[in-house]
């Protein structure tokens, strides 16, 4: 089972895999990637015998041929023309050539299995597994921010273990460790460590310096550094490269592997086919597609280069029933004792494979008359979804591994590895999951449809009020309702003995919905607060005490956002344990003095005030004098490349100027910072924690005037001399 796939220029291909005595290369030289052409419109009759000739005489191209393919989910086997290539660089360009020969002579034409990742599409075409056989052994290797721009690196992280020194001497402890490690996964910091040390290396004349395990190739580069920006948000891909015979995870261009860790990441690769590095920069829903390619590929199925399914015609009465998403019972805003969640179980991935919900079903011809999606009128054919042999496995395998994970806590010594492996796994499949439903109405999506994320959110509300009434009837009260949680109180109306129980309202619940209703968490409280500037519940943002735990819940307020503060965080968790405690908005005000007091004595460690916020544009972008504009100069004074996308780190040391002295960036010397700035952001974390109390933040500073104590010398008398 080959864990990387390396491709050189000449053509050749090699394949590595993972032993006890280290990676052991097959090559080939042999392999021509292959992609399709067939008519856009399935009516359409096309004699491929033109563009068949064109191929033929292309330099580029090694072979063509007839054969007979789906070119989609809901179209029948037909001929199409597949193209096999010399190069897998050249897949792309040859198939555009094909689409600019669309109008003549040939007609109206698509391409198909196009656009894929050059180790993905190997493996796809090849029926690799790139799961490995052994255990994968990792090297670290990281620099600083400081170094990060620097042509050649005064400090560098081998293996947990600083080093400075001349460039030799860095690179002698570099290639020691590949030597000692003998690592099949490089993890760096960032992947502009790999050309820097060879430019460091070629500069200070070592001529045996190698990351590679392939004595012909150094590195390569894949892909050059890019800005992005995807629903609002802006992005930024580091540069991409790859060293033969060693998998590359880039930390600062990683969502599994930072958000899981290895064995996520791994579990991964076994169901999408996507080899560790790609995987390892991949996003959730390029992942998801691989998977949802894999299910294509075994069923025949061509993967369209670009979307071009149109949306259904509707009328305006259920596109206005459509255009929803889940239903949202607003939270009442305050501090509700004897608090019960509950949440289904995958909630939108059930719906999915109970309900058939899948692009290659939803509103057939077969079954036009039914009404199977509430309120919307859709029908769905009883021919088995693709999406739901996509999905299924992967949520009865997360289902074993939560039951697994389950095991392992009760026994009286865990095993820490085996959890961590467990929990990796289990982090990495929710991913996949969460993303499933919003990626059914992405309109790049490969084998999306709107209908199905129409049809999804109708079966949601129904669900959620389905649970609504027969909770009520069972003599609870919803205080909060959110697409797939709700959280319910007894309703004191009932008597205690007319209550049902609650675990087994859920299971009747299952029952009927055929989605499992979990009972999650029993809380002592929980407080849910309202919108800033507003009385309405904010929907997503509460905090509660877990019943017989030293444990709170926390969800949207600033202890858990990416920007604040470890300092405001601290305070903020102390200061709800005062509330649990008291039950007193007053203690709570104390303890928030004596966080002030402690910001205006210069206690508090620089360190602890570091705000991380994401640069949304270049610096000539802004406009206004904003903390991140005052900090992106002050990152350019020092030579320091910060895109937008990327995260910037500093403290307010001033935030009345408006110039780079504003701020000071993490990593600088601070010898002093902005007590009332701060002393403003604990104030606001505190309105979130005694809003739901009614306080706001004028109540907050009535509460810290009333408990200063004035000095003994505004009570002296003065006297003329």
């Amino acid at each position: 089972m080959s864990f990387t796939i390396d491709f050189l220029d000449d053509g050749r291909v090699l394949e590595w895999e993972a032993t006890a005595d280290g990676a052991v290369a097959t090559e080939r030289d042999d392999y021509s990637p292959r992609f399709y052409v067939a008519a856009r419109d399935p009516e359409t009759d096309l004699d491929f015998t033109t563009l068949q000739s064109l191929y033929d005489q292309h330099p580029d191209v090694v072979a063509t041929e007839t054969v007979a393919r789906q070119p989609g989910f809901r179209r029948d086997e037909e001929p199409v023309l597949a193209v096999d290539v010399a190069h897998i660089d050249r897949v792309t360009s040859l198939a555009r050539q094909a689409r600019q020969l669309s109008d003549y002579p040939v007609g109206d034409l698509a391409c198909f299995n196009v656009d894929f990742s050059r180790e993905f599409r190997y493996c796809l075409e090849n029926a690799v597994d790139p799961t490995p056989a052994s255990e994968l052994s990792t090297l670290r290797l990281s620099v600083s921010v400081t170094e990060t721009n620097n042509e050649v690196y005064g400090e560098l992280s081998v293996a947990g273990d600083t080093v400075t020194g001349s460039p030799t001497e860095l690179l002698t402890c570099v290639q020691e460790a590949l030597d000692t490690h003998n690592p099949d996964i490089l993890v760096c910091s960032t992947s502009e460590i790999l050309p820097t040390l060879y430019e460091m290396a070629s500069s200070a004349g070592v001529e045996d310096f190698t990351l590679s395990r392939w004595p012909e190739v150094d590195y390569q580069q894949l892909a050059g550094a890019s800005t992005y920006a995807s629903y609002g948000q802006v992005g930024h891909s580091p540069a991409r490269y790859n060293v033969p015979g060693r998998a590359i995870v880039d930390e600062s261009n990683t969502f599994f592997y930072g958000e899981t860790n290895l064995d996520g990441v791994l579990d991964l690769v076994s169901r999408s086919k996507k080899p560790v590095q790609e995987l390892a920069w991949a996003s959730i829903g390029n992942v998801l597609t691989a998977i949802q390619i894999c299910e294509a590929h075994d069923r025949g199925v061509l993967v369209p280069w670009n979307s071009w399914r149109h949306e259904f015609y509707k009328p305006m009465g259920t596109l206005h029933d459509a255009d929803r998403g889940g239903f949202i019972f607003a939270p009442e805003v305050g501090f509700h004792e004897d608090v019960h969640e509950l949440d289904f179980s995958s909630l939108y991935p059930n719906i999915i494979c109970t309900r058939n919900v899948s692009p290659d079903v939803i509103r057939c011809d077969c079954h036009s008359d039914r009404d199977d999606v509430p309120g919307l009128g859709y029908s769905i054919c009883d021919e088995r979804g693709y999406l739901v042999d996509v999905l299924q496995p992967i949520i009865d395998a997360r289902d074993e591994i939560k039951a697994a994970i389950g095991r392992e806590q009760q026994r009286d010594e865990s095993d820490r590895e085996r959890l961590d492996e467990l929990e990796g796994r289990s982090g990495a499949l929710k991913w996949i999951l969460v993303a499933c439903f919003g990626y059914q109405g992405f309109s790049n999506a490969k084998f999306g449809r709107i209908e199905c994320h129409e049809a999804i959110n109708a079966f949601a509300r129904e669900v959620l009020l389905t649970a609504k009434q027969r909770l009520e009837a069972g003599g609870w009260r919803v205080v909060h309702g959110i697409v797939d949680s709700i959280w319910v109180t007894p309703d004191s109306a009932i008597d205690d003995a007319q209550r049902e129980d609650l675990e087994a309202l859920a299971t009747d619940i299952t029952e009927e919905i055929e989605i499992r209703l979990e009972y999650e968490a029993h809380y002592d409280w929980v407080a849910f607060v309202p919108q800033r500037e507003s009385n309405t519940g904010a929907l997503t943002k509460y905090f509660g005490k877990i019943s017989g735990e030293e444990e709170f819940k926390l969800r949207g307020i600033e202890a858990r956002q990416r920007s604040t503060p470890p300092f405001i965080e601290a305070v903020q968790r102390e200061c709800i344990g005062v509330l649990d405690e008291t039950r007193s908005p007053d203690a709570v005000i104390r303890q928030l003095k004596t966080a002030i007091a402690s910001l205006h004595s210069g206690e508090v460690a620089v360190d602890r005030l570091i705000e991380r916020n994401r640069v949304s544009k270049p610096l000539e972008g802004y406009t206004q004098n904003t903390q991140n504009a005052a900090a992106l100069r002050r990152a350019r004074d020092q030579e320091l490349g910060v895109h937008p996308g990327q995260d910037i780190e500093y403290v307010v040391v001033d935030d009345q100027k408006s110039s780079r002295d504003r701020v000071a960036l993490a990593h600088e010397e601070i010898a002093e910072y902005d007590p009332e700035y701060y002393e403003t952001q604990l104030v606001r974390a505190i309105e979130s924690v005694l809003s739901p109390k009614g306080w706001n933040r004028t109540d907050i500073r009535r509460g810290l005037a009333e408990t200063e104590q004035p000095p003994l010398r505004a009570f002296s008398r003065t006297t003329d001399c």
